[in-house]
């Protein structure tokens, strides 16, 4: 797991690197830039490399970056972070069984709000209602974010709604690709799913300790890869888009939305985030069943509470308040 200084240092220097273009870099200036010894930016350089980085070192001249991973590693992720909360702490885990498992063990130990946990695998993702999330290695964003907001338990639901806008808003502005949400916590183009929101909560009756939100994007899968039973109802942005995208790219992008977005939460209210989730929904004012353990209750979506909560309308008049469901939209609009 990559942690704190080395990461960020890493990243500091692709940042420099990255920013020279095809100039080289000398060791000096790397040096004073960093803070750090000319031995110290070797040393740097060498772990890059076996990181899967092609650098040109070059006497006298310095050194110059040839070729950037596909790598949502620490460093990859710090080098382009332009947020001062979120992604604060980066850990990376080239393989895990859940992202929620090791954020949910980081904020017991007291991590900072802001820590993003992401993985180049999961074993064992995990999806709402104890669904398992398919998520291989080297394809897609499977993430966790911490946060510590000071709002009651009751407000925590909130913070899903704003993950999926941020989500949203992240994914257009790093690919151009034009998601939709679909109550509660799916995000679907052209009707097919790219990406699953999962918040969990650690809390006392009376505030939140913790807010665990987990975040699967799939981002560079071939349909081909994808399971026989998931080909026709999942997609990706590489499949939407016809061409391949940097991981990290599309990280630091939602990153950047969500900052923007919880900020506005904290110091603003809900409102704005609220209004701006319905426009993004696909399924207000369409008739719908939604599924819940209770058993199906059908009737014409027509939004949503503060609190997250679908309004259902139904063919009587009647409202119902739906906290949790699977969503179908019914043919019929008669």
């Amino acid at each position: 797991m990559d942690k704190g200084a080395d990461g960020s240092m890493r990243g500091k220097l692709i940042q420099v690197l990255t920013e020279a273009g095809n100039e080289f870099t000398s060791g000096q200036y790397l040096s004073e830039q960093l803070g750090i010894s000319r031995t110290a930016v070797w040393k740097h350089i060498e772990e890059l490399r076996k990181s899967g980085y092609e650098l040109e070192a070059v006497p006298r001249k310095g050194y110059r970056l040839l070729f950037t991973p596909d790598t949502v590693s620490a460093e990859e992720i710090s080098s382009r972070l332009t947020t001062s909360i979120m992604g604060a702490q980066v850990h990376y885990e080239k393989s895990v069984p859940s992202t929620q498992e090791v954020a949910h063990k980081l904020a017991r130990d007291g991590a900072a709000e802001g820590t993003v946990i992401v993985a180049d695998e999961q074993t064992k993702g995990k999806g709402r209602l104890g669904r398992e999330w398919f998520s291989p290695p080297g394809t897609g964003l499977w993430f966790s974010l911490l946060l510590r907001p000071d709002i009651p338990p009751q407000q925590a639901p909130q913070l899903t709604l704003l993950t999926a806008v941020a989500v949203i808003e992240g994914i257009e502005e790093a690919t151009g690709v034009k998601a939709e949400i679909k109550w509660p916590n799916d995000l679907l183009v052209q009707g097919r799913k790219i990406a699953g929101i999962l918040t969990e909560m650690q809390s006392e009756p009376d505030r939140v300790q913790a807010v665990i939100v987990g975040v699967g994007i799939n981002v560079n899968q071939e349909k081909s890869s994808l399971p026989e039973d998931l080909q026709s109802i999942a997609t990706s942005l590489a499949i939407e888009k016809g061409t391949p995208f940097h991981r990290a790219d599309v990280l630091t992008s939602v990153l950047k939305r969500y900052e923007y977005w919880y900020q506005h939460f904290l110091h603003e209210g809900f409102d704005r985030v609220r209004r701006r989730w319905e426009a993004l929904a696909i399924s207000f004012g369409q008739k719908i069943t939604a599924r819940t353990v209770q058993g199906a209750e059908y009737g014409t979506a027509k939004g949503i509470t503060d609190d997250g909560v679908l309004i259902l309308e139904k063919e009587d008049g009647e409202i119902k308040y739906i906290y949790s469901a699977d969503i179908e939209f019914n043919n019929d609009t008669n």
